[in-house]
């Protein structure tokens, strides 16, 4: 079980390229079920659910391999296998993405109910009316989604309820095989919806509308193989710039899209950071001691939920207090009681935190309990006098590729360190 461990308080400077986004290569990949040839994948992020998806990929059938560029091929022309098990899928929030195409390929699908971070309940059964609503017969049976659509899915006009990525991503690629012209109307507008339909686009499909609130797919009979490219994550772009503000630093991200980040350079523009970005760079550099600002998590283009943790570390240090408002989860202020651990000053009442800045965090053994909450940790100790000792950092790396090396790059004195369970197991019994 691997740990990392930090020696903070030193101001990270310099520069370090962006990731191939996660949120964007997981609906990719899945959209390889769709596509009748082979696809060659660039930029995609070595990360756990990365490595999740591909062994799916291959468990289904399909080839899945890299070439000596770094780049991945996807050939899913032999998958024969309509199914995502549970013991594949287990720690992946996204596997619901592979629904859609499962079932607009095969007419039939078995996908196991998502796992992944526990930060709020995330139903999907907006991507099951959506589905349903285009034809689908939908159960559930001891925790999987059994789907069938014995005559193909046909068009609908579907309207969701609340704004949901997945969802939108999932039955935009379903659409993109049935017969006729499909309507999402609530769509998500997130970079990496567009992102996935120009991707299509490019393979051969009819989508209109995208990162716009109505999204119109006509349905066409093949996709053909080819290239397809993630965009820069957008999270870990943003992660390592508060990595810069909240140590007094100053760090640019490259190879990244500014206009993806406009909620988040605009809160930290008003905390008193000076931003610079060009066309494929952010730069942002502390001046002075951060101010408190308050921010309330939306849907894009608003301040993203993926960035809540981390922006409330920031604020943990800021001069004032600050409102920290989540309308998107309801379970994501797990990372709160670690940050109290450091010394935070910060009191929950239902989905809003009240941060009270205070001078300094000072380093301890915490806990990561998800994704975005372990990097609102690794944060916390970059800034925290002494030493802080990051536990469960497999949650990490699902988001966040070769964290350390990054890190490192700017300055900080971060190391992993694993440790083997057996002797965990032996220090407790001769405890």
């Amino acid at each position: 079980m691997d740990k990392i461990i930090i020696q903070g308080g030193v101001p990270l400077t310099g520069s370090v390229e962006a990731s191939g986004a996660k949120n964007a290569a997981l609906p990719l990949l899945a959209a390889a079920i769709l596509i009748d040839g082979p696809v060659r994948y660039r930029r995609i992020p070595h990360l756990r659910d990365i490595s999740t998806m591909m062994t799916l990929l291959a468990w289904q059938g399909a080839d899945v391999a890299y070439d000596d560029q770094h780049c991945l091929h996807v050939d899913t022309r032999p998958a024969d296998k309509p199914e995502a098990p549970y013991e594949l899928v287990k720690t992946m929030r996204a596997s619901a993405i592979v629904l859609g195409p499962l079932l607009a390929r095969f007419g039939k699908a078995r996908v196991s109910l998502p796992g992944g971070c526990a930060i709020g309940a995330r139903p999907i059964d907006m991507h099951l009316k959506g589905l349903e609503a285009m034809g689908a017969d939908i159960e559930v049976e001891q925790g999987d989604i059994v789907a069938t659509a014995s005559k193909g899915l046909h068009v609908a006009r579907i309207v969701f309820d609340q704004v949901t990525v997945t969802g939108t991503e999932n039955l935009m690629m379903a659409a993109a095989l049935a017969d006729g012209e499909t309507i999402l109307d609530n769509a998500a507008r997130e970079p990496e919806i567009v992102n996935l339909a120009q991707s299509l686009r490019a393979l051969g499909a009819e989508i209109q509308g995208d990162g716009s609130d109505r999204i119109t797919i006509q349905g066409v009979a093949r996709l053909q193989g080819g290239d397809i490219t993630s965009i820069a994550d957008r999270i870990e772009t943003a992660s390592y710039l508060a990595a810069g503000l909240i140590t007094g630093g100053d760090v640019t991200v490259t190879d990244t899209d500014p206009a993806m980040l406009d909620a988040f350079l605009a809160r930290v523009q008003d905390a008193g950071a000076i931003v610079e970005t060009g066309d494929d760079y952010i730069r942002c550099k502390a001046n002075g001691r951060l101010q408190s600002v308050d921010i309330h998590t939306r849907p894009h283009p608003g301040f993203p939920t993926d960035l809540q943790a981390q922006f409330m570390a920031m604020m943990a240090l800021a001069e004032g207090t600050s409102v920290v408002h989540e309308s998107i989860f309801e379970n994501r202020f797990m990372h709160v009681q670690e940050l109290a651990r450091m010394g935070a000053d910060i009191r929950l009442d239902g989905n809003t935190a009240v941060v009270s800045g205070i001078d300094k965090l000072s380093g301890a053994p915490v806990m990561a309990t998800d994704l975005r909450a372990s990097a609102s940790l690794v944060l916390a100790g970059l800034a925290a006098a002494g030493e802080t000792t990051i536990s469960r950092v497999y949650h990490i790396d699902r988001g966040y590729e070769r964290i350390e090396e990054k890190l490192g790059k700017l300055g900080a004195h971060i190391v992993r360190h694993s440790v083997s369970e057996n002797w965990m197991q032996g220090a407790m019994l001769n405890a």
